[in-house]
């Protein structure tokens, strides 16, 4: 049981890094398969998805020096997309880093923007949540 809640922190947080991988089909597996307490999942994929954001926050800080790096899988147009979005909307956009294709990149704006942690925390987490919310929610109501 410890592989299965290991295995739902392990890839949610590798899912919020730049690295191409995707936490909802482990979660949603899981839960409609009855394998693990589904809010205890729930917690796991928010809290692991959510540290995953905070590796790509540090990495903003530092975004000068890696983005001419080859494994640097976020391209220049797309972080920049992300800065624009960031600049207009401010810190609120942190409620959607669990959108495909620009979440990463606005986790690591808001590192080069010097987001507050405890802010960027709190929204990135409220964001994830509801999205691992209907993931859940969405397992229990077809297993029911």
């Amino acid at each position: 049981m410890v592989a299965l809640y290991g295995a739902v922190f392990i890839s949610a947080f590798l899912a919020a890094t730049i690295l191409p991988v995707s936490s909802e089909a482990v979660l949603a597996g899981l839960v409609v398969s009855g394998r693990g307490d589904p809010w205890l999942l729930l917690l796991l994929a928010t809290v692991g998805n959510t540290l995953g954001s905070v590796v790509n926050w540090v990495l903003g800080r530092g975004i000068d020096g890696l983005r001419k790096r080859r494994w640097f899988s976020i391209s220049a147009d797309r972080y920049e997309q992300a800065c624009r979005t960031f600049r207009r909307f401010g810190q609120w956009t942190l409620l959607f880093a669990w959108l495909p294709v620009v979440g990463d990149a606005l986790t690591l704006a808001a590192g080069a923007a010097r987001v507050n942690l405890g802010v960027f925390v709190a929204l990135v987490a409220t964001g994830k949540a509801a999205r691992y919310a209907v993931i859940v929610a969405g397992g229990l109501w077809a297993t029911a």
